[in-house]
């Protein structure tokens, strides 16, 4: 049995939506909402590798390797933006937030 296009893209949209749901059920964790975020990120790449194969052009495998870049540097970022939160609440609920206010 071949993997098809169709397979990865099944795949791609399985974890877009997961993907989709833990960022809109769960908006009370930081870490939660951040990792939902890269989990689309990575369906959006994987529908970009899958065409790009099925197309016979690396244009879209050379994209993923930008889209993962600022993919790695928002999560850097966000994961400290997440620490200080914590140090300075000891707490990373989205709730919590507001008290940020100067």
């Amino acid at each position: 049995m071949t993997l098809g296009l169709t397979h990865y893209l099944i795949l791609s949209a399985v974890l877009f939506t997961i993907g989709l749901l833990g960022f809109f059920f769960n908006r009370r964790n930081l870490l939660i909402l951040l990792m939902s975020v890269e989990l689309i990120l990575l369906s959006a790449n994987m529908n970009f590798v899958a065409f790009s194969t099925w197309s016979g052009d690396i244009a879209g495998q050379v994209f993923v390797f930008f889209v993962l870049t600022v993919a790695a540097a928002e999560a850097a970022i966000g994961l400290a933006i997440l620490v200080l939160l914590f140090r300075n609440l000891q707490s990373i609920s989205v709730n919590k937030l507001d008290q940020l206010k100067g």
